[in-house]
């Protein structure tokens, strides 16, 4: 049954042509109406079945609370899980030294190149500086979307060094997804910051001893990497906010509403147990793209036979890790 429904759902969110039958038929039981309006009518169904199916399968995050109030043998996601309480003890007073450095750095260089991309701008060039704009942008997504479903898909929290520091967030996030919304801006950031500092750095090198000539040569792909680079630091910050159900800025409500930023409605889409499908959290733009042409699917099948790895599977043993809890 619980293969049935995922394969449901992702049949649902590519093309909405997912047949009830492979579920509950109490749910899904509708009157198909002899109408001008049956179309509209049938696609209200699908969606109301995909929301069906999401509900059953992921944390209530709207109500995140009401995941603890059930008997303890039934909790299957939020603070009070196993796995969560033991990744989340793995946070280290070290790790925190380096996003916080990472942060920093990132800032300043930021703030620099701005000024700079600023002082070279010219308004006759508006039809291609947008273009590389909206181009980091998305390379952002694509960008946010392999990192995710590399650390979601391979590796343990085990291995050298990358397991503790890079891949622990990504476990305990799957089977306590709230938990991000309870990082301060420098634990849920400072990965992505840190990404930046590099590039960023180069990029202040060539504004500040580069002549003028060879910077406007290079401009409109500074503002595409500038571009990159912002969006790349805000990544979490924007898959935070799409987990946080109460007490959003109206403006940034606005921006998930309109899909500028990710979504909250669309992003629950990839905790549908098994982490599968939707990986880009930036702005979500490419996950139904990348969805169509069966991308990731492609490519793990891929990874699978020439390396005998099975795609997260240690994702999946941190999900089963139980103990006594206790509810109050």
């Amino acid at each position: 049954m619980q293969q049935q429904q995922r394969m449901c759902i992702s049949s649902l969110t590519i093309s909405h042509s997912c047949s009830a039958s492979t579920t509950d038929s109490s749910l899904f039981t509708t009157t198909i109406p002899k109408t001008d309006d049956m179309i509209e009518n049938n696609l209200q169904e699908d969606l109301f079945s995909e929301d069906i199916l999401v509900a059953k399968n992921s944390m209530p995050e709207d109500d995140p609370n009401g995941n603890t109030l059930h008997d303890a043998r039934e909790i299957r996601w939020g603070p009070q899980h196993a796995g969560a309480k033991i990744l989340a003890g793995q946070y280290t007073k070290e790790k925190r030294i380096q996003e916080i450095i990472s942060i920093i750095l990132s800032i300043i260089f930021m703030i620099y190149n701005f000024i700079c991309i600023y002082r070279y701008f010219d308004v006759r060039n508006w039809y291609l500086i947008i273009p590389s704009a909206l181009l980091g942008i998305l390379t952002a997504d694509l960008a946010s979307g392999i990192v995710h479903w590399c650390a979601d898909t391979w590796g343990t929290v085990d291995m050298p060094f990358i397991g503790r520091n890079f891949l622990r967030p990504f476990r305990e996030h799957h089977i306590d997804p709230t938990s991000i919304t309870r990082h301060d801006f420098i634990e849920t950031n400072g990965d992505n910051f840190a990404v930046t500092v590099p590039y960023l750095l180069y990029m202040a090198y060539k504004f500040t001893y580069w002549n003028d000539t060879d910077i406007r040569q290079i401009y409109n792909f500074e503002v595409y990497m500038f571009l990159l680079a912002i969006f790349v630091s805000m990544t979490n910050q924007f898959h935070k906010w799409s987990h946080t159900y109460f007490g959003l800025p109206s403006y940034i409500v606005f921006l998930q509403r309109y899909h500028i930023i990710l979504p909250r409605k669309h992003h629950r889409l990839h905790h549908v147990v098994p982490h599968d499908t939707y990986f880009c959290i930036t702005t979500g733009w490419l996950n139904w793209p990348l969805e169509m042409i069966h991308f990731w699917s492609w490519l793990e099948s891929i990874v699978e036979k020439y390396t005998g790895a099975k795609p997260r599977s240690d994702d999946f043993a941190w999900a089963q890790k139980t103990e006594k809890v206790h509810c109050y």
